[in-house]
């Protein structure tokens, strides 16, 4: 019975007071400065150097500059950030939050786009417009 008295404090004291909790989806998470969150690469900035599969502790980055893909297994990865300050030109970066969920064990892949080739421009020829005058041919 005493356990029960000494529980009557706290449920009063929370009866009133704010819930602790919060709203999720109707109010986004705010995560802690410095949280882990998972990676994320801007693909465009990246030159495929490798810097960060080579110093990645867990091994989770792979890149094939002949192929052009840079990949992640995010099952691997420890969220360390070590390969985004290894990354000489600042193209990844961790992103505070959860990753989206998948249904199996996979390996996110990217590849890099390819450069268009520039096309070859054809000669333009201007037709006369009608403000223009037309040139006077002499008949000789």
């Amino acid at each position: 019975m005493s356990n029960l008295m000494n529980f009557t404090g706290t449920m009063l004291k929370n009866l009133f007071s704010k819930p602790v909790t919060v709203n999720y989806p109707a109010k986004p998470a705010v995560y802690p400065e410095r949280s882990r969150g998972h990676i994320e690469i801007n693909i465009e900035s990246c030159v495929l150097c490798g810097l960060c599969a080579m110093n990645c502790p867990s091994g989770a980055i792979k890149v094939d500059r002949q192929g052009g893909t840079w990949s992640i297994n995010r099952f691997d990865c420890v969220q360390c950030g070590y390969c985004t300050e290894k990354c000489n030109k600042k193209s990844l970066s961790i992103v505070p939050g959860y990753q989206e969920p998948m249904g199996q064990k996979s390996v996110y892949t990217l590849e890099k786009p390819k450069p268009e080739a520039p096309k070859a421009e054809e000669p333009k020829t201007e037709a006369p417009s009608a403000d223009q005058p037309k040139a006077e041919q002499k008949e000789g």
